[in-house]
This record gives C-alpha cells, sequence and structure tokens, in this order.
C-alpha cells in the first residue's frame, strides 16, 4: 500500500459538524432515535484479529516516539542515551541505557518502544486478509504516552506517534479547547486512522477500537487542571477524588484520589447513583453528566467522522475497557446513543473477574440486549484449556461440555453466537505458553511471581495440542479471536511478556537467549511458524465455508470413550431445505483410540484433519453408528454431504 505522508492539516469539517448533534461546552449530547438495538448479524459471522498497534509493525520509522512522548507514563524515567528498541533484539536482554539505570527488567521493559503505528497495519492488511480476517480489534490508539494507550492523555485524538506527524499533532492538539467540539482538529495521525478504516471498509472488513470510560492517564488535559486547580478546577467533578490539598497547610500528601486498581497513573471517572461503598459489578448508576457528554462527543467523533449521519466512513464499534467498574445506567445510554449514529456498531465489553483468580463474573447482566452485544469471552477458554491439557480442575469430556453450556447460562442466543472467544490476549500468556504451562487459569503465570513458569518455546506436544484447542473455537458457538502472534506460534508468559514485537518472515531476529533475571537457559530460534499460520488459515476457511452451520447450529455431544479421552459432538442446522451437520472429534491422548459414534446415516466427507485422515475422503454412516480410530492428540470435522 502507499505510504500516507504528512500534510498540511487543518481544521476539518467533519469534526465542526459534531455540533449539527451537539453544542459545545456543557452542554448535553442527547441520543435521536435508537436505531436498531439488536445484535449486528456480521458479529456472529466475524473472524476477530486484535492488533496491539504499538508492537505490530514499524511502517514509519519517522514518527517513532522519543522520551519527550513518553513523559507521565510509568515509571516515568527519562534514562540517558535511550532510543527505541530494534525490532529483533533478544526480548530479556536489557538495551545498554536499561542497564545504565540500575533498574530490573521488568521495570525498564516498560520504558521500551518498538515504533509499531498505523501505517504499519495498512502494510500488512493484504496478509491479514489472505489469512481470512474479517475483522481488526485494536487495542487503544487514542493519544497516551504509554505503550499499552489506556493512560489517556486525549479521547479525542489518535496517538501522535501512530500517524507521519507526531510534532505537527502535537501543537495541533494544543490549540485547541478539549471541551469544545467545534475546535477539534484533524490531525495526521487522525487521518492516516480513518484512510485504515476507508480501507478496511473496500475490502469488505471491519474494525472496532479500544476504550476505557472507566479512566483517563494522568497526562489528560482534565486531570492536569485538577492537579493544578485541585478544589477550584472546574474538572474536580469529574474524577473520584476523596481529598483534595488544603491550601492553609503545606502538607504536600493530602490530596488523596481513586485510581484503576490502586494505580496512581490512571485515575478515575467519576460515577454517580451507585448503591454505596459498591464499585464493580452490574450495578446501576452512570457517569457524572459532564464526562458524559465529553465521552459521547468522542464516541459520535470515530462513529460518523464528517457528520454526515452515514456511518459508513467510521469505526464498526467498540471494546470497552474494565466494563464492570461502569455502571449499567451508563451503558445502557450508551448504547442508545451508539445505535442512534450507526444501528449495526458492536459492543463488546471486557468483562472478566469478580474475584480473581477464583471467579468469573456471569455476564448475562451485560448480555440481555440494553448493554453490550457480547463479551471477551473467557470463560469459554478456562474450562477448554483445563479439558485439553488436564490444568484444574481437569474436566472429562462431559464435565467439559456442561461446562461451556453453563456459561451461556441466561444468555441470550443472539448474544452467544456474537461472543469473543479468545485464547489470548494483550492480559493473559500467549495461547502457547498457556497450554505449556498447565496449572491454573491467570494465576501465577509470569516468572516475576513464579520462577518455575515455563518461558521458553513451547514444545512439540504443546503445538499439537494448540491445533486441537484451535479445531474446538472453530467448530463451537462463537465469534473466534485472534490475538496478533498466536497464529505464527509466538510465545511468552503473562503482560508485558505477551506484548512482544510481532514475528514477520521478512525481519531478521536475535535468539531468546536472556532471562529476566540472569538465570542460564537454552537459546530459542525466533521465527514465525508458518505451518501453524496454515492451520488457522485453513480452520478460517473451514468456518466461513460453513457459516451458518457453526455460527447458527445446535450443539449434540455424543458419547463416544468411556475412558475420557475422546471428545464428540455434532453441529445441526435445519436449513428448510435440509438439515446441515459436522461432527467434530478429538482424542486428546498420546495414544491412539477406537470410538463407536451413533449418527445419522449418510456420507460425510473430511473437512478438516489433525492426523491421518486425507482431506475430501468420505466415510459412509449405514445403520446409525460409526466406528473409527482416532490417532495419538488428533481432531477431525466430518461434513454431512
Amino acid at each position: 500500500m502507499t505510504r500516507t505522508r504528512p500534510a498540511e492539516v487543518q481544521a476539518h469539517l467533519w469534526f465542526a459538524v459534531l455540533l449539527a448533534a451537539a453544542s459545545c461546552g456543557g452542554d448535553r449530547v442527547e441520543a435521536t432515535g435508537a436505531g436498531s438495538l439488536g445484535v449486528p448479524a456480521w458479529s456472529h459471522d466475524a473472524i476477530w484479529y486484535q492488533i496491539f498497534v504499538e508492537r505490530f509493525r514499524n511502517g514509519d520509522p519517522a514518527n517513532d516516539p522519543t522520551l519527550h512522548d513518553m513523559r507521565g507514563s510509568w515509571p516515568d524515567i527519562q534514562p540517558a542515551g535511550w532510543a527505541p528498541t530494534p525490532w529483533g533484539h533478544d526480548w530479556y536482554a536489557q538495551e545498554d541505557w536499561a542497564a545504565a539505570t540500575g533498574e530490573g527488567f521488568y521495570t525498564t521493559v516498560q520504558l521500551r518502544r518498538y515504533g509499531g503505528d498505523l501505517q504499519g497495519v495498512l502494510d500488512r492488511l493484504d496478509d491479514l486478509q489472505e489469512l481470512g480476517v474479517t475483522a481488526l480489534y485494536l487495542n487503544p490508539i487514542n493519544d497516551a504516552p504509554s505503550l499499552h494507550k489506556y493512560d489517556a492523555r486525549a479521547y479525542r485524538h489518535v496517538d501522535r506517534n501512530f500517524g507521519p506527524d507526531p510534532h505537527g499533532d502535537e501543537a495541533l492538539m494544543a490549540r485547541e479547547e478539549p471541551l469544545d467540539p467545534a475546535s477539534w482538529v484533524a490531525t495526521a495521525a487522525d487521518r492516516l486512522f480513518l484512510d485504515l478504516v476507508a480501507e478496511l471498509h473496500r475490502r469488505g472488513m471491519r474494525i472496532i477500537v479500544d476504550y476505557s470510560w472507566n479512566h483517563t492517564g494522568a497526562t489528560f488535559w482534565a486531570w492536569q487542571d485538577v492537579l493544578q486547580r485541585q478544589s477550584a478546577s472546574a474538572f474536580a467533578g469529574w474524577y473520584e477524588i476523596e481529598r483534595f490539598d488544603d491550601p492553609a497547610t503545606t502538607d504536600t500528601s493530602e490530596f488523596a484520589y481513586r485510581g484503576w486498581a490502586g494505580v496512581p497513573y490512571l485515575p478515575e471517572l467519576k460515577k454517580v447513583g451507585r448503591p454505596e461503598g459498591e464499585t464493580h459489578g452490574a450495578i446501576e448508576g452512570t457517569l457524572a453528566p459532564a464526562v458524559r457528554d465529553h465521552v459521547f462527543h468522542v464516541t459520535r467523533r470515530w462513529l460518523d467522522p464528517n457528520g454526515d449521519g452515514d456511518p459508513a466512513d467510521g469505526v464498526d464499534g467498540f471494546r470497552l475497557d474494565v466494563a464492570e467498574m461502569v455502571p449499567l445506567g451508563f451503558w445502557r445510554e450508551y448504547r442508545t446513543f451508539v445505535r442512534s449514529i450507526n444501528p449495526e456498531a458492536y459492543l463488546v465489553g471486557e468483562v472478566w473477574w469478580e474475584r480473581w483468580p477464583e471467579r468469573m463474573y456471569d455476564p448475562s447482566p451485560w448480555l440481555q440486549g440494553d448493554v453490550f452485544d457480547a463479551v471477551m469471552n473467557y470463560r469459554w477458554y478456562a474450562p477448554t484449556r483445563s479439558f485439553f491439557v488436564g490444568a484444574p480442575p481437569g474436566y472429562e469430556p462431559d464435565a467439559y461440555v456442561a461446562a461451556l453450556e453453563a456459561i451461556e447460562t441466561g444468555i441470550p442466543p443472539e448474544h452467544a453466537k456474537a461472543q469473543m472467544n479468545l485464547t489470548a490476549s494483550h492480559d493473559t500468556p500467549r495461547f502457547a505458553t498457556s497450554l505449556y504451562n498447565p496449572g491454573p487459569y491467570k494465576f501465577n503465570v509470569g516468572v516475576a511471581g513464579n520462577p518455575d513458569y515455563r518461558l521458553d518455546r513451547p514444545d512439540d506436544r504443546t503445538r499439537r495440542l494448540q491445533r486441537l484447542v484451535l479445531v474446538q473455537q472453530f467448530t463451537w458457538r462463537g465469534a473466534p479471536h485472534i490475538w496478533n502472534g498466536d497464529e505464527v506460534g509466538m510465545w511468552g508468559p503473562d503482560d508485558p511478556d505477551s506484548r512482544k514485537p510481532m514475528v514477520w518472515p521478512d525481519l531478521t531476529y536475535q535468539d531468546e537467549a536472556s532471562d529476566p533475571f540472569g538465570r542460564v537457559r537454552e537459546p530459542d530460534r525466533v521465527a514465525p511458524d508458518l505451518e501453524l499460520r496454515q492451520v488457522y488459515r485453513r480452520l478460517i476457511a473451514l468456518r466461513k465455508e460453513n457459516a451458518r452451520l457453526f455460527a447458527d447450529g445446535s450443539v449434540h455431544a455424543l458419547p463416544a470413550d468411556p475412558g475420557g479421552a475422546v471428545l464428540a459432538y455434532e453441529r445441526v442446522l435445519d436449513q428448510g431445505t435440509g438439515t446441515a451437520r459436522a461432527v467434530v472429534l478429538f482424542n486428546r491422548s498420546d495414544g491412539e483410540v477406537t470410538v463407536e459414534l451413533p449418527l445419522v446415516d449418510g456420507s460425510y466427507a473430511v473437512a478438516y484433519a489433525e492426523g491421518s485422515w486425507p482431506l475430501g475422503d468420505t466415510v459412509i454412516v449405514s445403520g446409525g453408528s460409526l466406528r473409527l480410530s482416532l490417532p495419538p492428540l488428533g481432531a477431525g470435522v466430518w461434513i454431512l454431504q
């Protein structure tokens, strides 16, 4: 794709016309007509690919971050000699500037920048489309000093270092009135992002972006005013402030406020109307009115960028961070507002831990048609991992199927089909690494807290188990999700080790030979696993070729192996003109097993196989029974012809 270069950026009509729906300043932004509030049909068929832009691809080295761009993000130090880290750098090896700080790896790694940007995403769209991806989920791209961008410096703009003119964008933003949408301009980064949206839509692909309406960063313009003016700030009511400084004293520790998870760099936005003492879960309340209005202005900005009433030039929805910390009342208003602009916009919430690491939230209160379309479905992966690798609680086939059915209790079918089924994300160990370390899910999943946690390249058996899980993911209810890099076999423990730079076949990488604590290890070669990528490609094609069956069909467990090694189920869909069927089989053991399955008579063709079955071969079922031998760590999908 042709690289977009800096151009003189002026105030853009598509930001001024925001006033057609909302006046400037603190005036309230109202939804005018809710539009369709149902689950968008396209989300049932989505093949999601999650991109962490800073670590995906450096398409434009001229816009790489500087220490100036990073001020205000933890650990907020400015090392002498700092420079962006080369893309192929040995992950655990500290750079000279990092070693000179005297800080350990897990501090200095937060100061790393690799220079990933939106041009890098544009440059690799052919690869993603060839893989079969239909929808992108981008981690936050709002302007922010950290590598992860959840500490927004400004919601209303794309990060300056993701576009072609960081210094020019910074100057443009400084001239705006943040509360007045009429003053908001189109930065170079904003325009490049809209180029990306347009190109994705031209290819028939969708895109959603990530926002946290629960907190801002410490460099956010409103928070900076609060720090300076304290209780006299016009934004004092925007945040969860417990105590302001007393100007009559010299005590500098009086100022106290709530930061997300106690992190001072992430001050929480003000919620009102919540039950006393309750801050999490399916509780009532909303955001402070002025905060709500600003959030709505920003949301409209990206849903209908040119303000002409046609959302075709905008994003296709939002992933909403730490959604259980924002009250339901706001989310209901938000859904109505979003759908009044784009009736087909998709909203997916991060609704995760009710009590870590023991219990995840039941997401059904958020999935009744008035809040979200789906949640990030970590609840699918936890029992799936348990079944295939024997992680606690160690499910047998019947208990595993029962667990999958239980997590859909209370969730309407249209929402269940839209769930974002993920094996990993930026907040978990890499897919392969989580299987390689079969301990409790999301507990002690890094070497900082668990020295025995394996951080090396997973072995061949783990890769075979990974393939089995993928077959289950792509043949089950819910929309499959890929965390960028898992498709080429990347590995790593929990954040930050799950956020290594993407491994590309046209780049050269040092061996991973270092250890974060200086321990001796065998070097691991870093290169993309292109054979694994082909597995993803074939499974995506299988899913697409049988889209209605795998998205809409019912699931029926089949009695298979009393020894507990075999999982078998059917996907069945009545299509009016006939019944579509798929039979899916797994052998999770290291030995061959023989099973006899009760099936509807007919000819079944091998549509996918992990094992010795040639694709396209058929088996004939007669008399309502099929006897098959399953290879070790094998899986297969048969489609009724």
